[in-house]
């Protein structure tokens, strides 16, 4: 379909194609359909993009993204002190902050260890945690990390690094969601389930 939209258009196409969960078609889609709504949508949009893009900027203390430094998490002082949820990503923080179920502070690491894709502990936000639990007296680190490969090798160089500071590590449980209907499940889902059975 080259050369039924001009440049602009198409460098439009292009880069919403780039977004998670849009591809070409999709893309070309919401390009219509922001170029109809031009008023309404298109123009608030970029606004509100190049606002973001000018004010956005990470957490120098805990990674998360804001407009403030340190952001708004790390400056509220209802949050409980002593305890450090670990996350991979601020996509992570963000779920857990809708869920409502921990009021504490947090740390990004900005991925996981990945051997396949050249990711060391250099280059995510792991010395930081390192420094942060010392300094800021932290009593438990929670590693709410996902339950992938990489995910669980993060969290046991984690632990490692921790090992001697006196710090309870503890990581968030795995296993049967609230819902869920055992037959529906993977084998892995279930093995996870059944090593973190409690008490009913």
């Amino acid at each position: 379909m080259a050369g039924t939209a001009g440049p602009e258009i198409e460098r439009l196409i292009q880069l919403l194609a780039k977004l998670p969960g849009l591809g070409p078609r999709s893309a070309r889609r919401a390009a219509l359909h922001l170029m109809k709504k031009r008023d309404v949508l298109m123009e608030p949009l970029a606004a509100a993009l190049a606002e973001a893009a000018e004010k956005i900027r990470p957490c120098s203390v805990c990674g998360n993204l804001d407009v403030s430094d340190p952001c708004t998490v790390c400056r509220d002082p209802k949050r409980a002190g002593g305890v450090i949820c670990v996350v991979e990503t601020v996509g992570d923080l963000w779920a857990l902050e809708r869920a409502g179920a921990y009021a504490g502070r947090y740390h990004v690491l900005g991925g996981v260890l990945s051997a396949l894709d050249g990711v060391g502990p250099d280059d995510l936000n792991l010395a930081s945690l390192i420094e942060r639990v010392s300094r800021e007296g932290i009593t438990e680190v929670i590693l709410a990390l996902n339950a992938t490969v990489d995910g669980q090798t993060t969290a046991h160089v984690i632990a490692d690094r921790l090992a001697g500071t006196g710090v309870s590590i503890t990581s968030l449980a795995r296993g049967v969601p609230v819902g869920g209907e055992l037959d529906y499940l993977d084998d892995g889902t279930l093995a996870a389930a059944f090593r973190s059975r409690r008490p009913a």
